[in-house]
């Protein structure tokens, strides 16, 4: 059984960090294109981060020189890095995985806020 676990959201103020943690099981991040993916209340979900097999990295406009897609082989485990934050990168971030499957993690908050 496939499992992707968010962990890292919280409350922070406008220009500050936060990294976000994708634990997962039952299929290994190197072996998955993984993404993170993020949804505003109101808004529609949208591609923030992926990092594919071959490692190629790409990230949305929005978020590019500002967040750091990341995976750690022997922890099974995809980062995302965050910083200087602003409050419309307010949302629930929620891992996904995908290659022939689709998996998708339960989400974390962030907030920006001061």
């Amino acid at each position: 059984q496939v499992q992707l676990v968010e962990s890292g959201g919280g409350l922070v103020q406008p220009g500050g960090s936060l990294r976000l943690s994708c634990a997962a099981s039952g299929l290994t991040v190197d072996s998955y294109h993984m993404r993170w993916y993020r949804q505003a209340t109101g808004k529609e979900r949208e591609l923030v981060a992926s990092i594919r097999t071959t490692g190629d990295i790409n990230y949305a406009d929005p978020v590019k020189g500002r967040f750091t897609i990341s995976r750690d082989n022997a922890k099974n485990t995809v980062y995302l890095q965050m910083n200087s934050l602003k409050p419309e990168d307010t949302a629930v971030y929620y891992c996904n995985a995908v290659l022939y499957n689709m998996y998708w993690g339960q989400g974390t908050q962030v907030t920006v806020s001061s």
